[in-house]
């Protein structure tokens, strides 16, 4: 069972997929756990599409992300391969590469 989005979490997410008209929920009606997951399985065409999706997001959105990932409560090692280095690519240009190898040695990706 996931957590429950914060307000935070929501605008996010809607940032990175307003297709979804505003929520947070899975056509079967069960709220999404976390925000990059589905966003990487459901929502983007391709990685091009994903990138695009991220670039949307400020360097602050994406510090927010690593930090719930480093709290267990959002899900990099599950995205689709070419969008967890899409991810971490980002996270050091917008945010800083010590934030990203901060991530990578948590998640034993380094």
């Amino acid at each position: 069972m996931g957590r429950e989005f914060s307000d935070r979490d929501k605008e996010i997410f809607n940032k990175l997929a307003p297709e979804n008209g505003g929520t947070h929920m899975s056509p079967m009606g069960h709220p999404y756990p976390f925000i990059l997951r589905p966003i990487s399985h459901k929502f983007v065409e391709d990685s091009d599409d994903f990138r695009e999706r991220l670039e949307r997001l400020t360097g602050e959105e994406l510090d927010y992300l690593v930090g719930l990932a480093l709290e267990g409560e959002e899900d990099i090692r599950s995205l689709e391969d070419e969008d967890v280095d899409t991810f971490f690519e980002l996270v050091e240009e917008k945010v800083s590469e010590e934030r990203a190898k901060e991530l990578r040695l948590h998640l034993g990706m380094a």
